[in-house]
């Protein structure tokens, strides 16, 4: 193989894998900052991907394999530096839904080939390059789906703080099962309560003196040791060999299971794969949708430019990977990347460094793991959701138009109000509700000449013309804009009476047509010729002309009437302008400048627009 083939070889690989690109200007700097980063999102990822697993009504293993496997693949292929993949609150209660109908000794084999065909449908979308229509969801989107989610993140980690039992069912809305807790759950845990307004205050001290002595300092892993040191140390919490013994009543993350995923080909029944069908789209639009939203909300905090289409990759491999490891579906996670990017997280190998500290805590650390108490690990969470706002930015999206306004407080309380899956859903719907009305605004303009030959927009003082009427017409002549251009022509209609024999209609700010407004436009243009009115279009681009040509309109109308706005032509407006004067003649009206002077015929008529 040449040199030349080598290195576009290369360049392909690490394309395809951006972790390994991030390898080029690798340090030991970077590597400190994702080692850490990586044993901290650990640390959370061990008893959220158990109760992840258990709101699925899964076993609690598959939920850390899942939490292994899913995190290095979706490492390795992210465009974004900090997102963390594996399983999520919002796609385990979707996969709670799907799993439902299925008989208790199924449900694994179901939710390992869910995985699969989520993954094979991410990875077409990626093919499809359909990932590039996330740019067109508006960035107040993002704004609100990041204030919503911290607050529904706060409120769902309060009953860790207090040390409140957790009321309802998974399959309740978040709101019921979080006002059963608060009102049902228990009187509030001392002992509970101190850890976690501890972990709170050690993290805000821990931080305060890296400021001070500018170093970063590991916050997050510091307190959960010093946290699960104190629990072990007096005894808070009891271990017995069948699980978690309540002595002071402080919950703790329990046993730990020491097996690892192993390959296995995912098995299910064809005839189940219609019944699965509807499900396993739903969960990959919503994984996607969960994922990229994650990765611009850091992005727009780190600068980073993402690839929305690798993102997507990322996640279609990450779940179809996993599907081999009996993994079940999962996506972009909210806390633990945010956990991820407030660690310092450096690059992508955090996630893999992150997984394989799963595994390690798996294999050698099950016994002291099982001491974490969830009190500390709902104060790292509640710590990461009041970062992860930006206030500043929320502020201003809040200040600047209603529509951004309206988008971000609609975005937020969905994100509470009815589930942060669909929160981003809700957000983009409203965001084309709100946009398409917009941009199917038309302008229509009238123009006028001034004695001094300039064309310019009419005032309300300005002379009227009995012979000639000018329209500049401004806008997207699409469907949506079909009633407002509508309306437009029938205003130039109205005001060609009275003597009026030529109408200038100039068409340089009208973009991409469609079938719809063309036919407004060619049954106005007939309407007119049999009034015996004259019309001119100018400011023609060349793909309005292809398009009019396409439809037929130049073998009736005649190519002598529209002016094709054109590097050759200064300007097709003063050309309509000099076409309508000459058919004129001399029956202008008493307001229209008369032609100059200039022996040279094709100068008489000169404006400036």
């Amino acid at each position: 193989m040449s040199l030349l083939n080598q290195r576009l070889l290369y360049h392909k690989l690490f394309r395809l894998v951006p972790a390994l690109n991030s390898l080029r200007k690798y340090s030991l700097h970077s590597f400190y900052s994702d080692l850490i980063a990586g044993l901290t999102v650990a640390a959370v990822a061990i008893p959220q991907s158990m109760a992840y697993a258990a709101i699925a009504g899964l076993p609690v293993k598959y939920g850390l394999y899942t939490a292994i496997v899913m995190t290095a693949v979706g490492a390795l292929f992210d465009s974004s530096k900090q997102l963390i993949n594996g399983p999520t609150n919002a796609i385990s209660i979707a996969l709670l839904s799907a799993l439902s109908p299925f008989p208790e000794g199924e449900k694994v084999a179901i939710a390992v080939f869910l995985a699969m065909f989520v993954g094979l449908i991410q990875s077409g979308i990626t093919l499809l390059r359909l990932g590039d229509l996330s740019r067109y969801i508006s960035h107040s989107v993002i704004v609100g789906f990041t204030a919503g989610a911290a607050v529904l993140l706060v409120l769902d980690q309060l009953k860790n703080l207090l040390g409140l039992a957790g009321a309802g069912g998974p399959a309740d809305h978040f709101i019921k099962r979080f006002w059963l807790t608060i009102t049902e759950g228990g009187p509030i845990h001392g002992w509970t309560l101190a850890i976690g307004i501890g972990t709170i205050v050690l993290i805000l001290c821990l931080q305060w003196v890296s400021r001070r002595i500018r170093l970063r300092i590991p916050e997050f892993m510091i307190v959960i040791i010093v946290a699960a040191t104190i629990v072990w140390a007096f005894n808070l919490a009891k271990i017995s060999t069948n699980g978690v013994v309540v002595k002071h009543g402080v919950g703790v993350v329990g046993e730990v299971p020491s097996a690892l995923p192993s390959f296995s080909i995912p098995t299910v029944e064809w005839n189940q794969v219609h019944q699965l069908s509807g499900s396993a789209l739903a969960i990959a639009i919503l994984g996607l949708l969960e994922a990229i939203a994650m990765a611009k909300a850091i992005a727009g905090d780190t600068g980073q430019k993402l690839d929305i289409n690798q993102q997507c990759l990322s996640e279609g491999l990450a779940n179809l990977t996993g599907s081999f490891f009996h993994c079940f579906p999962g996506s972009g996670s909210l806390t633990r990347s945010s956990i991820n990017h407030h660690a310092g997280a450096a690059t992508q190998w955090s996630g893999v460094f992150s997984a394989i500290a799963v595994a390690g805590f798996v294999l050698l650390f099950a016994p002291l793991a099982m001491y974490i108490p969830r009190a500390s690990l709902a104060g790292i969470l509640i710590v990461s959701a009041w970062r992860m706002v930006d206030y500043k930015k929320l502020m201003y999206y809040i200040r600047a138009t209603r529509f951004d306004a309206g988008i971000v407080l609609a975005t937020a309380f969905s994100a509470v109000a009815v589930s942060v899956e669909f929160c981003v859903m809700i957000g983009t719907f409203l965001s084309f509700v709100f946009y398409v009305p917009r941009a199917a605004m038309m302008h229509l303009t009238e123009l006028t000449i001034t004695p001094e030959r300039v064309i310019r927009e009419k005032m309300h003082d300005d002379p009227p013309c009995t012979r000639m009427l000018l329209f500049d017409l401004e806008g997207e002549l699409f469907f949506g804009s079909a009633q407002n251009l509508e309306k437009a022509l029938m205003r130039i209609e109205h005001r060609a009476a009275d003597g009026i024999r030529i109408v200038v209609l100039r068409l340089k700010r009208v973009r991409n047509p469609d079938a719809v407004c063309l036919d407004l436009l060619e049954n106005f243009l007939k309407r007119m010729e049999k009034n015996g009115i004259t019309v001119f279009l100018c400011g023609v681009r060349q793909d309005m002309f292809k398009v009019l040509s396409n439809i037929g309109l130049l073998s009736w109308f005649g190519p002598d009437r529209i002016f094709i706005e054109s590097a050759a032509t200064w300007s097709s407006t003063l050309s309509a302008v000099r076409a309508a004067h000459a058919m004129l003649g001399n029956d202008l009206c008493p307001h229209c400048p008369p032609a100059g002077d200039t022996p040279d015929e094709s100068d008489k008529w000169h404006y400036m627009i």
